[in-house]
């Protein structure tokens, strides 16, 4: 049987997030059970809202792509203040934080390198509209 696929799926940021949700869900997992409406929900949510953001923005334009690209950054941001929280509260321990920053790191990143890849291939868009006039 041939697998459907859509384009987002084959990028790297995107698969780099997918996993990132794997090993977040897997940790708060261990969260106490009185987490589960809070630090557990709001970790988990800002983790997956990277990899929605990336699949959201990709078949839109460019400037478009851009915006949630952006979104996606505040995500990861987001999951560092988790992260951080998670471990002042010794619901993680320093190397699960160190694991976590390591992969929020390395996500921001790729995502900032999309970022400037788009605004270099507009910049491009741009100059030889211009160049044509």
């Amino acid at each position: 049987m041939n697998e459907t696929k859509f384009k987002f799926e084959d990028l790297k940021v995107y698969q780099k997030a997918l996993g990132f949700v794997d090993i977040v869900y897997t940790i708060c997992n261990d969260f106490p059970i009185t987490e589960r409406y809070g630090l557990y929900s709001q970790f988990t949510r800002a983790a997956v809202s990277i990899s929605l953001n990336i699949a959201e923005g990709s078949g839109d334009t460019d400037a478009q792509f851009n915006r949630f690209l952006q979104i996606a950054i505040n995500s990861v941001k987001e999951c560092v203040v988790c992260s951080t929280i998670a471990k002042r509260q010794n619901f993680i321990t320093d190397k699960q934080d160190f694991e976590l920053r390591e992969n929020l790191v390395e996500l921001s990143k790729m995502i900032s390198s999309l970022q400037k890849y788009l605004k270099k291939t507009k910049d491009k868009k741009t100059t030889t509209i211009t160049t044509k006039d």
